[in-house]
């Protein structure tokens, strides 16, 4: 695996290194959307980007309250304000996950119905569209890491020699990036299909 990238001084090391960071926040993202997808279970992070309306502006669930998995079958939002039970209820029904939450006292209580077959490899299928648009915007990044050296190369800041070894490093990074988005998909549609 790589480790870092081949180089020849401070300043291309900063730049190359700024490649590897914006195909980690790929990898990030990538992340946070597999964990927006319901696997029939219980998931704290399958209410978390519901925004609230509240005081006069949209907040994220987790400022009007804690949000909590009893078991695996319900998700429990324990409301701050009494005021705000009947917009986190409302946000969570129109939020578009077909979920029906239902109210107690300063409580929602969301159920977590089973997920039909025909649900799952729906579901599967969208980890799997994540999963290549992730490695699309990897390669997109590898793509100007590769025009960066070239560029290099061409103005007579590099060998050619070294073009070849910082090459050889954006590639090897492309396919270590690619390798955990796959383990990522394969992880999270496992888990979806799992009855």
């Amino acid at each position: 695996m790589c480790t870092g990238f081949y180089v020849s001084g401070g300043a291309l090391d900063s730049r190359l290194n700024q490649f590897k960071g914006k195909m980690e926040l790929s990898l990030e993202t990538f992340s946070r959307e597999l964990s927006g997808i319901r696997a029939g279970r219980a998931s704290t992070a399958l209410l978390e980007p519901i925004k609230v309306e509240a005081y006069g502006s949209l907040m994220p669930m987790n400022q009007v309250g804690v949000i909590s998995s009893p078991d695996p079958r319900m998700l429990v939002v324990s409301v701050w304000d009494k005021g705000l039970v009947k917009s986190v209820e409302k946000a969570i029904r129109e939020s578009g996950i077909n979920l029906n939450p239902s109210t107690d006292g300063q409580t929602v209580r969301v159920p977590i119905p089973p997920l039909s077959n025909e649900r799952r490899q729906e579901l599967a299928k969208l980890a799997a569209k994540y999963a290549e648009d992730a490695k699309v915007a990897v390669r997109n990044i590898r793509r100007d890491a590769m025009n960066f050296v070239k560029q290099l190369e061409k103005n007579d800041e590099i060998s050619e020699d070294e073009m070849h070894k910082l090459s050889d490093s954006v590639q090897e990074l492309t396919d270590e990036f690619a390798k955990k988005i796959d383990a990522l998909s394969a992880a999270k549609q496992k888990d979806i299909m799992q009855i």
